[in-house]
C-alpha cells in the first residue's frame, strides 16, 4: 500500500467514525417502533412497554410498541425485515427465535445471524421443577431415580415443541440418561393445572407461569434451574443441590435486536439507553413481580452466550428427535 492510498483509507475510516458518531448523537430523528411477537399482556410484552415509556422520555420521540403475535413469531419478524434499517425499527426476540428454531426448522423465513444484531438482553428468568403438592417426589434426585428405574413412564409437560420448558426438560433427560414422556397442553394455564391435579408428574415452570398455583398451595417447587438459589425462594434448592446434575441451567430470555449492519455508534447508544432504563428502580421492582432479572452483558458477551446456547440445544434437539417441519 503506497503512502497516498494509506492516507486516503485512513481519512475515509475517520470520516466513517465521525459520521457514525454524528448519527448516534442525532438518533432518533423520528418515532421508533419496537415490534414484538408477544400478545398484549404477556410478561415479555409488558416489559417492552415499560422500556418504551423510559426510552420515549429519554429520546424525546414517540416509541411505539407494535404487537405482531402468531405464526411462531414469523409475522413479527417479517414486519421487522420490511421495516427501517437505520435503528428506528427494532424487534423483541427470545431464545426460542434465536436458539431453538434454527435447530427445529430445516428452513426458516429468517437468518438468525444475518438478519439481527442483538443489542441488549432485556431479562432472563429461571425455572422451577414443579410437582403436585402431594407428590412422592421431594427432590430432583427422586424424579431422576424413578425415571431411570422406569424408562418412558414418567411424564412432564409444556405448551409446544421447542419452548424453553420443553427443551429444558429434554436437557435434563440428556444430562441424566433418562427418557420421559413429553405431554403438550394447548394453554399454559392448563399445563400447570395438569401438574396440580397429578395428570403430570412434574414440569418446569417460572415464577410468573407456575407461581400462582404454587402460592395457592396447589403445587410445590422442589428445585430451581439456576446456579444459585432464587432470592424469592431461598428455601428451594438448586437442581444440583437437590440431587440433579451439576451445571444444569435453564433460562428464558428476551432481547432487543436491530437490523444487521447498524452503525456501531448508533447501536452503542441504543444499548446504553436501554441498560440505563433497565437499571431504574421501578423497572427492577416490576421485574421482581415476574421473577425476571436483568442480564447485563456486552454485545460481544451476549453473542457468545447465544452461540453457546445454540450449540447446547442443537444437541438436545437432535437427541430428542424434535422437529417443527
Amino acid at each position: 500500500m503506497n503512502r497516498f492510498h494509506f492516507l486516503a483509507t485512513s481519512a475515509l475510516a475517520a470520516l466513517a467514525l465521525i459520521g457514525g458518531a454524528a448519527q448516534a448523537q442525532e438518533f432518533p430523528t423520528k418515532p421508533v417502533r419496537i415490534i414484538t411477537p408477544f400478545p398484549a399482556g404477556a410478561g415479555p410484552e409488558a416489559v417492552v412497554r415499560l422500556l418504551a415509556e423510559k426510552l420515549q422520555k429519554k429520546w424525546g420521540k414517540p416509541v411505539i410498541v407494535e404487537n405482531k403475535p402468531g405464526a411462531n413469531g414469523f409475522i413479527a419478524i417479517d414486519t421487522f425485515k420490511r421495516g427501517a434499517t437505520d435503528g428506528h425499527d427494532l424487534i423483541q426476540l427470545d431464545n426460542v427465535h434465536l436458539v431453538a428454531y434454527p435447530n427445529l426448522f430445516k428452513k426458516l423465513p429468517y437468518d438468525p445471524v444475518k438478519d439481527f444484531d442483538p443489542i441488549a438482553p432485556l431479562f432472563r428468568t429461571y425455572f422451577f421443577m414443579a410437582v403436585p403438592t402431594n407428590s412422592k417426589y421431594k427432590t430432583a434426585g427422586d424424579i431422576i431415580a424413578d425415571a431411570k428405574a422406569h424408562p418412558g413412564k414418567l411424564n412432564y409437560g409444556s405448551w409446544s415443541v421447542g419452548n424453553p420448558v420443553h427443551l429444558g426438560s429434554a436437557l435434563l433427560e440428556s444430562m441424566t440418561g433418562t427418557e420421559m414422556q413429553h405431554i403438550i397442553y394447548k394453554e399454559v394455564s392448563m399445563l400447570y393445572t395438569g401438574v396440580a391435579t397429578g395428570e403430570l408428574d412434574w414440569s418446569l415452570g417460572s415464577m410468573a407461569s407456575a407461581g400462582p398455583l404454587q402460592r395457592s398451595g396447589k403445587l410445590k417447587f422442589i428445585a430451581v434451574t439456576a446456579p444459585k438459589r432464587h432470592p424469592a425462594f431461598p428455601d428451594v434448592p438448586t437442581v444440583a443441590e437437590s440431587g440433579g446434575p451439576a451445571g444444569y441451567e435453564v433460562t428464558g430470555w428476551t432481547t432487543i435486536a436491530a437490523p444487521k449492519g447498524l452503525p456501531k455508534a448508533v447501536a452503542d447508544k441504543i444499548q446504553a439507553d436501554i441498560n440505563a432504563a433497565l437499571a431504574e428502580p421501578d423497572i427492577k421492582e416490576r421485574y421482581a413481580t415476574f421473577g425476571y432479572e436483568t442480564f447485563p452483558a456486552t454485545r460481544e458477551q451476549f453473542q457468545a452466550y447465544i452461540g453457546t446456547e445454540s450449540t447446547k440445544y442443537a444437541e438436545v434437539i437432535k437427541r430428542a428427535k424434535a422437529s417443527l417441519d
